[in-house]
């Protein structure tokens, strides 16, 4: 039941879907037979089912298609560029409604790679690696202790 109401909430509208379908990619049919191709249509709301609620590819609603055949898609549309023209064409699509100043951007800080070596701030390491061998229960027994008979002991 709760799939369902969550796949109906990220259909795509029709409005959306006529600018979106014609920056997909054309698959043929194959003339050796196999499994009919997906519908776009569920393929991109599967997607955007994805993306939107974090969910894993094999952990979406079924009735997208398989999580490993939307998966596919997304891949290949990825290396097709769909996104980015999507993208391109949502930008020049604002800009025309709202207007972008291009003059003025903007860059997130959370963005930006980190540098690997930084500033040390402590005088010493935390010691973790180096205190192994202290890190036993009062429960453990060490193995072939000379003192112990049969190699058990209890350790102090």
């Amino acid at each position: 039941m709760a799939v369902c109401c969550a796949s109906k909430f990220h259909q795509i509208p029709d409005a959306l879907w006529n600018r979106i379908e014609p920056l997909l990619p054309n698959y043929k049919r194959s003339g050796e037979g196999g499994r009919p191709r997906l519908s776009l249509r569920n393929v991109a709301t599967g997607i955007l089912y994805v993306l939107r609620t974090g969910c894993q590819w094999k952990a979406m609603p079924r009735e997208f298609g398989s999580g490993s055949a939307i998966h596919a898609y997304f891949q290949d549309w990825v290396n097709r560029g769909v996104f980015q023209k999507l993208w391109r064409a949502a930008l020049e699509e604002y800009d025309e409604l709202k207007g972008i100043d291009w003059e003025w951007q903007s860059l997130d800080g959370a963005m930006n790679k980190s540098p690997l070596g930084g500033e040390k701030n402590r005088e010493k390491p935390d010691g973790s690696r180096e205190n192994r061998r202290e890190a036993f229960g009062a429960d453990r027994r060490s193995w072939g202790a000379s003192r112990c008979r049969g190699g058990w002991c209890q350790c102090a």
